[in-house]
């Protein structure tokens, strides 16, 4: 943890599970965080999300820094002018066009023209984020797994304009971060999502027509295949929102009909039954 960073600080744009993993992950391994959120509220969340996982991971992993130490890293802040001074940036807004074409735009004013700017997003295709801003050399896409501080990989997504240095940069990142990258060329969904999104929409569709239940769905692909969690899991983990609006995303950039979303996806939306994070999905977990 003493080893000197290349990136000293920073940025991190969205305080959700996916940002606030991010953050943790980044002052975890030694570097200073700038974390933004325009809700206070979802920066106390995220407070909270973090001191309670450093003390878990720490507990399964002796060599990790206490929950105090890596908090005092993190600047949480909903002043987005605080990033002017960062030496990376990742932005990890919701899965939705508009807002992040409106953040981008942002960051495309406040950071300097040097600064590496990465775009964590599941289905989005990274050229188009690009195309926002003056620079679309300096941007890449880098596709953090949940949870992150954990994740031994991250899949970084290099668009029809990234530079040789902004890869690098990334690479470099990831690396003084602890985690390893895999580098992939742009398409929507990426190789992970592309694959995973058909995955557990498909197992929905399973459930929705009722041949089997979600609980035996998960166990047949845990037992079977050797995955640590079922297909279901997973999307209760990811977030059903999210899920919901990763396929939206892969049906209307692909425009082929197998990304169409499961109606009872859609449903369980709707319901606010969203996963893991809501306490339901298509498992029940309990409260804390």
């Amino acid at each position: 943890m003493t080893t000197v960073k290349t990136f000293r600080r920073v940025g991190v744009v969205g305080a959700g599970v996916i940002g606030s993993g991010v953050g943790h992950l980044l002052a975890q391994s030694g570097h200073e965080v700038v974390l933004v959120d325009r809700r206070p509220e979802q920066l106390d969340t995220a407070r909270g999300w973090i001191a309670r996982n450093a003390r878990l991971f720490g507990f399964l992993r002796k060599d990790l820094p206490p929950a105090d130490e890596v908090l005092a890293r993190i600047d949480l802040t909903t002043d987005p002018e605080k990033l002017a001074g960062a030496d990376f940036v990742i932005e990890n807004i919701t899965e939705d066009w508009e807002m992040k074409r409106e953040v981008h735009r942002a960051l495309d004013r406040i950071l300097s023209p040097g600064t590496p700017l990465a775009a964590n997003t599941s289905a989005i295709p990274i050229t188009r984020i690009a195309g926002v801003g003056r620079y679309p050399e300096r941007v890449v896409g880098m596709h953090f797994m949940n949870p992150v501080p954990v994740m031994p990989m991250v899949e970084i997504i290099r668009a029809v304009h990234s530079s040789e240095d902004a890869l690098r940069a990334a690479r470099t990142l990831v690396a003084d971060a602890g985690a390893q990258a895999i580098t992939v060329n742009d398409s929507p969904g990426f190789v992970t999502n592309r694959v995973m999104m058909l995955m557990v929409n498909e197992a929905m569709f399973l459930l929705h027509e009722g041949v089997s239940s979600a609980a035996d769905v998960d166990r047949l692909f845990k037992t079977c295949f050797g995955h640590k969690m079922g297909p279901l899991e997973t999307a209760d983990l990811i977030g059903l929102d999210t899920v919901l609006l990763s396929l939206d995303t892969l049906h209307l950039e692909f425009n082929d009909s197998k990304y169409r979303p499961c109606p009872l996806l859609k449903q369980k939306v709707y319901a606010g039954l969203l996963g893991r994070k809501s306490g339901e999905g298509f498992h029940r977990y309990a409260e804390g």
